[in-house]
């Protein structure tokens, strides 16, 4: 559950309470996630690798998105006319 699914709004007390409970919750789950992981013979080095790696092909991913989207608006097409062009899949 998120921070956000308790009622109490505000910075009362009952609220706070709350949210330092799904926050320990949330704790406790990365925690067994990531002994499972770790348990499936994958290290910390590796993991860490691993998320580095996906932050730096979403940023590539996202500049080509934006180069496409400038690109669509200079020739007056979608985005989605271009991929065909560029040999990439509606799901890339």
């Amino acid at each position: 559950p998120s921070p956000r699914s308790c009622q109490p709004s505000g910075a009362s007390e009952a609220a706070l309470r709350c949210e330092i409970q799904e926050l320990k919750q949330k704790d406790l789950a990365l925690d067994q996630e990531i002994a499972q992981l770790l348990s499936e013979g994958y290290s910390l080095e590796e993991l860490e690798k691993h998320i580095s790696l996906l932050h730096e092909y979403n940023d590539i991913k996202d500049a080509g998105q934006m180069l496409l989207g400038k690109l669509a608006v200079i020739r007056g097409v979608t985005t989605k006319q271009l991929y065909p062009e560029y040999d990439l899949e509606l799901s890339d």
